[in-house]
């Protein structure tokens, strides 16, 4: 991987949204909900007052608004702070 988040910052991959039809019609991807969930794939190393308790590999669960969105070699991912990750998915 050649993006490395900085400090307390976490990469994830989101999941791919569903697709859903209603009725025969299909949904675009501009009204498609965004997902929660996805897959760490890069962590920083923390900072003095938080450890990085996430780690690459984890499949996390995060806020509906949280982190910025980046494209890098035509991959979606989102970058944001590991306190804006609210679950572990085991």
């Amino acid at each position: 991987m050649k993006i490395q988040p900085l400090a307390d910052r976490v990469l994830i991959e989101p999941a791919a949204a569903e697709e859903k039809t209603i009725g025969g019609i299909i949904i675009p991807d501009t009204a498609k909900e965004k997902p929660l969930q996805g897959k760490v794939i890069a962590v920083g190393k923390g900072t003095k007052d938080e450890e990085m308790v996430l780690k690459a590999g984890d499949t996390v669960l995060y806020g509906k608004y949280a982190g910025t969105e980046l494209e890098f070699e035509g991959q979606k991912y989102l970058i944001m702070r590991q306190s804006d990750v609210v679950a572990v998915l085991a």
